[in-house]
């Protein structure tokens, strides 16, 4: 099997090689175990704790990602500005801040909750399964950009009819509409009315 992030180790403090853990939940978010991160998503998946940060510039436009090619899972898709999954025991805020930082080598200057939502993704390329109680977060981003190349293969700020254009010409992650849905409230109340979201 090739190594990617999924299926790649993490070096631990003692210096041995540990597998990616991610965070198995309830139906209500209660945590109930722990797994590993691929075997998570092999079909039919286990209900896991994530998040989904939706960035946003100062004239209320939202920052999209493009998964680089070498994700295991939905590579080269366009998706929210930044997505993933907490280390057992780690918050979901303090994830979502570490891996925004990590992937565009830039922090939000702002990072609200925004609800979560649940959810049942197959991804009909990989055979894999997202199956979610995801966390997400919207914010503002003032920093220049400086994304990792393993992890990001494009970035485009877009305003939302700029993103219905993009939506309908580009491919993007299943999860995608399903977390913007969930956290546009959170979204007007950031960007106001004037942005369109």
């Amino acid at each position: 099997m090739p190594i990617t992030p999924a299926t790649a180790t993490h070096s631990s403090s003692n210096g041995t090689a540990d597998p990616i853990l991610l965070e198995l939940v309830d139906e209500d978010g209660v945590t109930i175990g722990t797994a590993e991160k691929l075997a998570a998503h092999q079909p039919p998946g286990q209900l896991h704790r994530a998040f989904s940060v939706f960035l946003f510039d100062e004239q209320g436009r939202l920052l999209l990602q493009q998964r680089a090619l070498g994700k295991y899972h939905s590579p080269g898709v366009w998706s929210n500005t930044c997505c993933g999954h907490p280390y057992p025991g780690e918050a979901p805020f303090a994830a979502a801040a570490r891996r925004t930082y990590e992937e565009l080598g830039a922090s939000p200057s702002l990072l609200a909750e925004a609800g979560t939502v649940r959810y049942n993704h197959p991804d009909p390329e990989s055979g894999l399964v997202e199956q979610e109680y995801n966390h997400l977060f919207v914010g503002m981003l003032q920093a220049p950009l400086r994304p990792d190349a393993e992890e990001v293969g494009a970035t485009a700020f877009v305003t939302p009819a700029e993103l219905v254009e993009r939506h309908a010409r580009d491919t993007f992650s299943s999860w995608f509409m399903t977390v913007l849905d969930a956290a546009r409230p959170a979204v007007r109340e950031l960007t106001g009315p004037s942005a369109g979201w």
